[in-house]
């Protein structure tokens, strides 16, 4: 699939309108706005801009595209971050909020977490209507890590993941989940990033981020510089 590539030079407010927009669509054509959030520190100031807009929030639900296997009151915890930046400011039902329960056992968090999806996807997947992504300097996206064992998972759609690199188990969406999405966008400042940026757009890369490609949606990167 050929993405979307954005350059921005108001990254933030581009990035909040997107996720408006694709709010405001969803519940206007069914009712309900699925986000998945990502972690890191790119999309803090995205989630706080986010929290000033106006989205109905009752049809709003949230996931996470991962988490370290860490308490939700960790500083180390996407939750912990997504709940100070825009689910602490925002007046959505705390059931329409998804964690992932990095305080668990890593392989009953992962189950806990796509029984959870399964219950409200009825006979197929769960499609998101919105997967926010990064990428990092070795070419992860989510907990999707090179040369872990979850690149290469093809029926579940949340997995344990053991992190060698950080000697930490996270939980991590997987492939099928991510491409499943009626959109997914990568968010990520770009300054310092074009060598691998230029492999992951050259079509030939292997890293982590370069395999997501939905089946049925569509894929941006959101450039900041």
């Amino acid at each position: 699939m050929k993405p979307d590539i954005i350059h921005s030079r108001n990254f933030v407010e581009d990035a909040a309108s997107l996720i408006e927009s694709a709010a405001q669509e969803a519940i206007a054509a069914r009712g309900v706005f699925s986000l998945s959030l990502s972690g890191g520190n790119t999309p803090k100031p995205v989630y706080e801009a986010l929290a000033a807009r106006e989205i109905a929030w009752d049809n709003v639900v949230i996931t996470f595209g991962d988490e370290r296997c860490v308490p939700p009151d960790d500083e180390r915890s996407n939750y912990l971050m997504a709940t100070r930046t825009l689910l602490g400011s925002v007046p959505i039902p705390p059931r329409n909020v998804l964690r992932m329960k990095g305080e668990l056992d890593p392989a009953l968090a992962a189950k806990e977490y796509e029984d959870a999806l399964r219950g409200r996807a009825g006979d197929g997947i769960f499609r998101h209507d919105l997967i926010l992504l990064g990428m990092g300097p070795d070419g992860h996206t989510a907990s999707l890590f090179p040369g872990t064992p979850a690149l290469g998972e093809k029926q579940r759609w949340v997995v344990e993941n053991y992190v060698p690199q950080q000697e930490m188990w996270r939980i991590t969406f997987t492939y099928p989940l991510i491409d499943a999405a009626r959109h997914v966008c990568f968010l990520l400042n770009s300054a310092g990033k074009d060598e691998i940026l230029d492999e992951v757009f050259s079509g030939t890369s292997s890293y982590p981020c370069a395999a997501v490609s939905p089946a049925d949606g569509k894929l941006t990167w959101l450039l900041g510089a």
